[in-house]
């Protein structure tokens, strides 16, 4: 089995949120700013600088949500190797900087979106988990599993 340790930015102003749209395999798809915590990083440290990669934006983190753990099967999974995902949510604020695509990565761009709109689009698990989590603000850190299929993918 596979693992990453992620960090994940909820930037919700105004009822939007902001969304990186993410074409790993050539297919796009809705995520959340915020990615792989490095070897030795702190997951704080990590969702802002992973923010500022993939969104040239500057994020203030305001609070952490909560922390998400879900193992992909083998057959779903990118590498087609059963995958352990678990993911540090924060809630945080964009402070200055333009949005912009990722200069060497995954993310063509990034907008901010309605949350009326986030259940039309292809999107992550991680954005309900983020925005579950942002609604509802569990004392425990944690809300139930969010259900694959249809227009949400791992």
């Amino acid at each position: 089995m596979s693992f990453r340790l992620a960090a994940y930015a909820v930037c919700i102003e105004n009822g939007r949120v902001l969304l990186a749209r993410c074409v790993p395999t050539g297919e796009s798809i809705w995520t959340l700013p915020g990615g792989r915590v490095e070897h030795g990083e702190d997951p704080f440290d990590a969702v802002i600088r992973e923010v500022a990669e993939e969104t040239g934006c500057i994020a203030v983190v305001d609070r952490l949500l909560g922390v998400d753990s879900r193992v992909i099967p083998a057959a779903e999974a990118r590498a087609g190797v059963e995958h352990q995902n678990v993911g540090v949510f924060y809630r945080a604020v964009i402070t200055g900087g333009r949005l912009r695509p990722e200069p060497t990565g995954e993310i063509t761009e990034s907008v901010w979106t309605d949350l009326s709109d986030v259940s039309g689009l292809r999107r992550s698990s991680l954005v309900d988990v983020g925005l579950s989590l942002a609604q509802v603000l569990p004392a425990t850190g944690h809300v139930g599993p969010v259900p694959v299929g249809g227009l949400i993918q791992h």
